[in-house]
């Protein structure tokens, strides 16, 4: 049986390495070994209370059939609401706004509607892992551009102006980012919004974490910035990471009117709908936005007084610097000084230590790995003092 009757995608596509580090630690837990696991980009806190009474009235009340396959009306003109307040859409148009089952098929879904054969999608590394794979799936192929933490993690509009094509279709931007906290400035994401006006090309703008910010730091939306911006830049977001909603799976897509009904009409024939009843839990966070917001608030505080106490003690480990990240949960440290590639460094690591972390290969970027302080602090002070043993070892 040739390939097991498996398509060239099915065959081509790489698996998760982030689901596969996670997979890997909890199967070691399970097997009675202690491990401190860094994998995970998932909030490590309940979903709101009140939340989740929505969705289980929901289910009492029955709204267990399909939905719309865009999402419920009072959800899409709730989000387009909030949308247009801040700038993304002119008016609050709910025909702009997708629901769908989460923000990676969200993602999936922008590339889809509008990339194919021949063309070329820019992404910056390092990247979400997801990113080139989504690329791949949809016959279209990936020019990645690098920036270091010498950049802050950031690609220049030179960098993107030199990296252009007749094919080039679209840019990837997310910011806060996955994995390396990094965040763009207003007047950053205004030149290469620039870029992409004069040169023609859409931008898929990954929001995700635009509500995990520190040090005072202000999200800034691309689509904001104007008429042009708005009718080139695909905004995804959702709630997994913002409410620690990452079951649920329902993520948020807002687009001009042809792309957003090309992706609507994809997510008819692929999903139908995100499921009904989770909706109505998201419903809630968009009708109680303040109480919601204020859920939000309190986990920053643990996570940022998390993310100070694994970089200060990263940074006090010999070899290893580390920029400090603005947002999301995670931080990148830079472990090229050991010498060891960062697959081979992440795999001994948990081998020898039970130390989970995702090797910096899979997000593009060799010499790193991600640690997400999306867990105790008990297991950042266990975990900091294995990584600090095993780097010493080295």
């Amino acid at each position: 049986m040739k390939n097991g009757y498996l398509s060239q995608w099915a065959q081509n596509v790489s698996p998760s390495p982030t689901l596969a580090v996670d997979a890997k630690a909890k199967a070691l837990k399970a097997a009675g070994e202690d491990v401190c696991g860094f994998g995970a980009g998932e909030p490590d806190f309940d979903t709101p209370s009140f939340l989740k009474d929505a969705c289980a009235e929901a289910l009492a009340e029955g709204k267990t059939k399909y939905a719309p396959a865009a999402g419920l009306p009072d959800l899409r003109a709730g989000l387009a609401e909030q949308y247009a307040a801040n700038g993304v859409l002119a008016e609050a148009t709910p025909s702009q706004v997708v629901v769908s089952p989460g923000g990676k098929y969200s993602c999936y879904l922008a590339i889809l509607a509008t990339c194919g054969p021949g063309d070329e999608v820019i992404i910056p590394a390092p990247y979400w892992v997801s990113y080139p794979e989504m690329v791949k799936l949809a016959g279209a192929s990936s020019k990645i551009v690098f920036a270091g933490d010498d950049q802050g993690f950031k690609v220049t509009p030179d960098q993107i102006e030199e990296a252009l094509s007749p094919s080039t279709r679209m840019l990837i931007l997310n910011s806060p980012s996955n994995p390396t906290g990094c965040l763009y400035q207003r007047q950053e994401m205004e030149a290469i919004v620039e870029l992409a006006c004069k040169h023609d090309f859409l931008i898929m703008s990954d929001e995700i974490y635009e509500y995990l910010l520190y040090d005072g730091a202000d999200h800034h939306r691309p689509a904001s910035f104007g008429p042009e911006a708005a009718d080139r830049v695909i905004t995804v977001s959702g709630f997994s990471k913002t409410f620690s909603m990452t079951g649920w799976r329902l993520g948020t897509l807002v687009a001009n009117p042809t792309i957003a009904k090309a992706v609507a009409d994809l997510q008819s024939q692929t999903t139908s709908n995100a499921t009904t009843f989770a909706q109505y839990g998201a419903l809630a966070a968009i009708r109680n936005w303040d109480r919601a917001i204020g859920a939000v608030h309190e986990m920053l505080v643990h996570f940022d007084r998390r993310r100070l106490k694994l970089l200060e003690g990263l940074e006090s480990i010999d070899g290893v610097t580390c920029q400090r990240a603005q947002g999301a949960f995670y931080l990148f440290p830079n472990i090229s000084s050991f010498g060891l590639s960062s697959e081979e460094f992440s795999s001994r690591l948990l081998d020898d230590l039970k130390v989970a972390v995702v090797s910096g290969h899979a997000f593009g970027a060799e010499g790193y790995v991600r640690l997400s302080y999306a867990t105790s602090d008990e297991i950042i002070e266990k975990g900091l003092s294995r990584f600090a043993e095993f780097c010493s070892k080295i």
